[in-house]
């Protein structure tokens, strides 16, 4: 507990013995009014014994006889009056809790696994170069087009396309819709869970997406012969190349 400060105490004492005389005052005069009543009243009232006059007849006693404020006087700094209670370190009555978050810093939770990630796939990739011999073909002949001719193999879906439809269609009006579709799926989808069971929406579209993709790209790679016709790989041999 904080110290009370002596003018503070001072006040106090002073407005509680003027209550206490104006207190005393009051009875004293609530008596005297008393004994002035006629008593031609009083057998009335005693014979009457109702117990909402008695009620009253209370309430008015202890309106006389209660004790008044301290005048204006006892005012403090700036002509405030104040009543002191008690003082009270505030720490005493702030309880603060924190909330749960269900969040962690990027470092070095995320930081570190990802340059953990970083680090064994170039290892894998160091590792895979040592053993395994990737050459490059001979120089390119520009008097003899390579048949078929395929586009590299991330590729070969739009190439596959292009055998389907005009070029205009399948070069810009299909993969401008596909992209578009996909801009617009956070905005569609807008739920915030990370379960599979809660996102079928954006899982099923993104399923279709690399389904026909994948489905374009296998064809172009294995199922494209000279001429880029379509042949059965098991039957006619592979024109595939990395």
């Amino acid at each position: 507990m904080a110290e009370i400060p002596e003018h503070l105490l001072k006040r106090a004492q002073e407005a509680k013995a003027r209550a206490t005389s104006e207190g005393d005052t009051s009875s004293t005069e609530a008596t005297a009014t008393e004994s002035k009543i006629p008593e031609e009243l009083l057998e009335r009232t005693a014979a009457a014994g109702s117990k909402p006059s008695a009620v009253a007849t209370k309430d008015a006693s202890e309106e006389i006889t209660s004790p008044q404020p301290p005048p204006a006087s006892a005012t403090g700094p700036a002509g405030h009056t104040q009543r002191l209670l008690a003082v009270v370190k505030s720490g005493s009555i702030q309880d603060v809790k924190l909330k749960p978050v269900d969040k962690v810093h990027v470092w070095p939770h995320l930081l570190i696994v990802e340059f953990v990630a970083a680090l064994a796939v170039t290892a894998f990739c160091v590792v895979f170069s040592i053993f395994v011999n990737a050459p490059l073909l001979e120089l390119a002949n520009f008097n003899q087009t390579p048949n078929p001719s395929k586009a590299p193999w991330y590729f070969l879906g739009l190439q596959e396309l292009l055998t389907m439809f005009h070029p205009m269609v399948a070069g810009v009006t299909i993969p401008g819709l596909a992209l578009f579709l996909l801009i617009l799926a956070p905005y569609i989808d807008k739920n915030p869970s990370n379960k599979p069971e809660d996102r079928k929406f954006a899982i099923s579209l993104m399923t279709v997406h690399l389904m026909f993709w994948a489905v374009l790209v296998m064809i172009g790679s294995f199922f494209r012969g000279p001429g880029f016709n379509f042949i059965f790989p098991w039957a006619d041999g592979l024109f595939f190349e990395l």
